[in-house]
């Protein structure tokens, strides 16, 4: 079974050919961030509420990001909200989108291709080869959404993750979107990590769009 991150990077690529939805690097990482924090939690290694992250047990995961994470929480003894931890993850690993999909190369499901832009700028495209996981990522999600299932935990997390990083209408049609997106809403507030992603991108995104509107960075 993959990670919530790893089905996060197979729904955010572009299959055939191999290149990242356009969507804010920063913002995407938050979500993958997130994706980490709620593995963590469906492990029973943290807990959270509203307030407060905690740390359960520290014992190692043998995922060398996942152990790092829970070295980094089990510092703070004052702990600290999802949010913070969100913002704290992303900024520790600065290419946590590139490692991850390095891990779906080497599983044989990404293909890792290289070739030049404007001949001089290195530029990377992962094409799917094997896209089994990433169909039944979808399908499992659409039959959530477009029934009134119940769903299981690891569906409310992914659910979340694709509303966060705006991936919604990737899995469904324009027709079913209006639908999809009332029902994804009430899903997705069954998960406090995942609220808590949602608000670290808001906030990202409006610092960004602050900065373009001072002139600061172009859109």
């Amino acid at each position: 079974m993959l990670s919530f991150a790893e089905e996060l990077i197979l729904l955010a690529l572009d299959d055939k050919k191999g290149y990242f939805l356009p969507m804010s690097l920063m913002s995407f990482e938050s979500a993958l961030a997130g994706a980490i924090l709620m593995e963590l939690a469906l492990e029973n290694k943290i807990d959270t509420d509203l307030e407060h992250l905690i740390l359960i047990d520290d014992s190692e995961t043998g995922d060398p990001i996942y152990d790092e994470v829970l070295q980094m929480i089990k510092q703070y003894p004052d702990s600290k909200n999802a949010l913070y931890w969100v913002k704290k993850i992303r900024n520790k690993f600065s290419n946590l989108r590139e490692i991850l999909t390095q891990r779906l190369v080497e599983k044989g499901i990404l293909e890792e291709k290289k070739k030049k832009l404007l001949w001089i700028f290195p530029q990377k495209r992962y094409p799917v080869l094997n896209n089994a996981e990433e169909v039944s990522v979808k399908n499992r999600v659409r039959q959530i959404v477009l029934s009134d299932e119940i769903p299981e935990p690891r569906d409310i997390v992914i659910i979340s993750l694709i509303k966060s990083c705006g991936l919604v209408d990737q899995i469904f049609s324009s027709q079913e979107i209006k639908k999809a997106s009332e029902r994804i809403y009430q899903i997705s507030k069954m998960d406090i990590i995942g609220q808590s992603v949602s608000k670290a991108i808001n906030e990202l995104q409006a610092m960004i769009n602050s900065a373009v509107s001072f002139g600061v960075i172009r859109a």
